[in-house]
């Protein structure tokens, strides 16, 4: 096997980006102890897909990682100890928060909709319905017109004798 052609043939490529399969990853780890060559063609294309990808990062807004912090200790109370989940009757949980508990619905048996999407559903609902009775229309009148045309064949076909 040439070396140099193995390194352009794309396995490289694809062991680096996760997509290569087993057997190609068992091949290129015994290639790459064997051949000094595959290795450091390994790590330069490792060290070029990180520098591409340092280059085409965007930074996040100024003031992002103080606004995540301020949230996650916003949630952080110093001292509580953590919550107690207890499970209720209804399937509800029910969480001791310092001196008052917490209902909250764990499992719902309904699926809440926006209003919007209650009506979408409706239309859809009903023109489905109306395309059904269409569908069924014109099948029976296409059976009913199948029928007339054999019909008018086997009078012709009568006419001519």
């Amino acid at each position: 096997m040439e070396i140099k052609k193995y390194i352009e043939s794309g396995v490289l490529e694809s062991y680096v980006l996760g997509s290569a399969s087993e057997e190609e990853i068992r091949q290129l780890l015994l290639l790459k102890r064997q051949y000094p060559e595959i290795q450091d063609a390994l790590f330069q294309l490792e060290t070029d897909l990180e520098t591409l990808a340092r280059h085409i990062s965007i930074p996040p807004p100024p003031g992002m990682f103080e606004k995540i912090e301020r949230g996650i200790n916003a949630l952080i109370v110093p001292g509580d100890t953590p919550p107690i989940s207890d499970r209720g009757a209804n399937n509800r949980h029910y969480y001791n928060n310092g001196n008052q508990f917490i209902e909250v619905e764990a499992e719902s048996s309904q699926m809440r909709v926006h209003k919007a999407w209650r009506w979408i559903m409706a239309g859809v609902f009903v023109l489905g319905k109306i395309f059904l009775i269409a569908a069924i229309y014109y099948f029976l009148e296409n059976h009913q017109a199948q029928e007339q045309i054999q019909q008018l064949k086997t009078e012709l076909k009568q006419y001519h004798k």
